[in-house]
Order: C-alpha cells, then sequence, then structure tokens
C-alpha cells in the first residue's frame, strides 16, 4: 500500500460512514411510515409487525458496523497525525492535515494556504515523500528492536 493510499483510507471510511448513516434515516422514515391497520376481521399474521422487526434488526446492524466504522477511522486518524507530527515542516504538516483529516479539496487547500494550485500540488509532493521515509525509518528502527531481543 503506497502511502497516499494508506492516508486515502479515512476519506473512504468516513464516507462509508456516512453512506450508513443515510441508510439508518431511511429505515427510521420506513419504519415511520409502517401503520398497523385496524379491523374486526381475524387474519393469519400481522405482516406490519414482522415487517417493523426486520427494519429495526437493519438499523441496529448499520448502526453496530457505524460504530464498528467509526472506532477503525478514529485509531486511523490517531495514527496519522501522530506521522504528521513526526514531520519537521509545518507547511507538509498543514496541507496533510487539510487534505487527510480534513478532507478539504485541493482548491480550498490553495486558497487557505495561500498558494497556486500547482504549488500546492508540489509541496503535496515532497510531504509524501516525508511520511514515506519516516515509514521506511520506523520499519527499520522495528527492526533493529527485534534483532537486540534476540
Amino acid at each position: 500500500m503506497t502511502v497516499k493510499e494508506y492516508l486515502t483510507q479515512t476519506y473512504r471510511i468516513d464516507r462509508r460512514i456516512n453512506s450508513k448513516l443515510e441508510q439508518v434515516a431511511s429505515l427510521r422514515e420506513l419504519a415511520a411510515k409502517a401503520t398497523a391497520t385496524l379491523s374486526d376481521t381475524p387474519h393469519k399474521s400481522n405482516k406490519n409487525t414482522s415487517s417493523m422487526e426486520t427494519i429495526i434488526c437493519k438499523m441496529i446492524d448499520l448502526e453496530n458496523e457505524i460504530n464498528s466504522d467509526i472506532d477503525t477511522l478514529i485509531d486511523l486518524k490517531r495514527d496519522i497525525v501522530a506521522m504528521i507530527k513526526r514531520i519537521q515542516n509545518p507547511e507538509y504538516q498543514t496541507l496533510l492535515e487539510l487534505r487527510y483529516l480534513c478532507f478539504k479539496t485541493w482548491e480550498q487547500i490553495a486558497v487557505d494556504m495561500g498558494y497556486s494550485l500547482q504549488y500546492a500540488f508540489r509541496i503535496h509532493e515532497k510531504a509524501l515523500k516525508c511520511i514515506e521515509f519516516l515509514k521506511e525509518e520506523s520499519k527499520v528502527d522495528r527492526k533493529r528492536v527485534k534483532m537486540a531481543l534476540k
């Protein structure tokens, strides 16, 4: 997985959470529309009850998935923040935070930082190289620790 793919995971998880939240809202609307029909004639089963149970079960399942995705997103953001903080250049830090933690567009980032779009892209490439270097450095440090423990 490239550094860019690693950092972009936060956006994909956030979008997945938002999609599931929309699905839950839709199910809530559907459940609110379900009404019981009252009549004097007996009938075999109550379709509305089983339909309501199905909707509620789906909502609970989706809410559990959302909670799991939120936990994953929080952990990933924590890791990314720690990695970004290791970069010495505050300009790179700001750009990476705006892009991968705040999910701003390149145009918004360029305006916020007072850069041209092309310059924002150049800074981004340099910042990604710093992250790659830090990840490689971490791998080497872990190997040294393992070797020392043997």
